[in-house]
């Protein structure tokens, strides 16, 4: 027998086997022979991973919402620190940046201030000058750390005023988000892009 005769005949005999097949969707099939495809359920145990979505106000590495007037907010720690060192907040942040800027106070950092007691009426005597912008709180209790990080991450387009390392950690975390804290007897800004003509050496 030849090889072509040989090959023809495996040929001849897969299609055969083939044509006995019949489709699965065919009529002559009864329904309760059919065999229905199942399809997979999604397992409940599986964790959904949700990716936080970018804010919109950030093209590359620039905060497009950031320019001039700076809406700054103060945390409790940043005003003490000022008070020791002798420097006057609004006037120091627009040596700072070299533009207009308004401080904004939360409930939560007034009622941080007020909890300190009398030791710290001074910083509340400041923070109730009218150059101050209040920012109204919704959330329970008085820890302004949490409402503070929450905030920037909704709107893009505050400075944050701090000296609390943990808050400044966490804020590093946030793109597109300066901060501003005080050091040697200044205040200096870090991560402000050039664009905005912040010192170079600050960011």
């Amino acid at each position: 027998m030849g090889k072509q005769k040989k090959t023809r005949k495996i040929v001849e005999k897969r299609f055969a086997q083939m044509k006995k097949m019949i489709s699965p969707n065919d009529s002559r099939i009864k329904p309760s022979e059919r065999k229905v495809s199942s399809k997979k359920k999604p397992d409940p145990h599986l964790k959904i991973r949700e990716v936080p979505q970018s804010s919109s106000a950030l093209f590359f590495q620039y905060n497009t919402q950031l320019g001039p007037p700076y809406h700054i907010i103060i945390d409790t720690n940043f005003i003490n620190f000022s008070i020791k060192n002798k420097l006057d907040i609004v006037q120091n942040m627009m040596d700072c940046l070299y533009a207009k800027c308004i401080p904004y106070i939360t409930d939560c950092v007034l009622g941080e201030l007020e909890k300190l007691g009398r030791k710290y009426r001074v910083a509340l005597r400041i923070i109730k000058d009218p150059r101050f912008e209040r920012l109204g709180c919704l959330h329970k209790g008085t820890y302004a750390d949490d409402c503070i990080v929450q905030r920037v991450t909704q709107h893009k387009c505050y400075i944050v005023a701090t000296n609390d390392k943990d808050l400044k950690r966490r804020l590093r975390k946030i793109p597109g988000v300066p901060i501003m804290y005080v050091a040697d007897h200044k205040y200096t800004i870090e991560r402000m892009p050039d664009a905005y003509g912040a010192p170079k050496g600050a960011i």
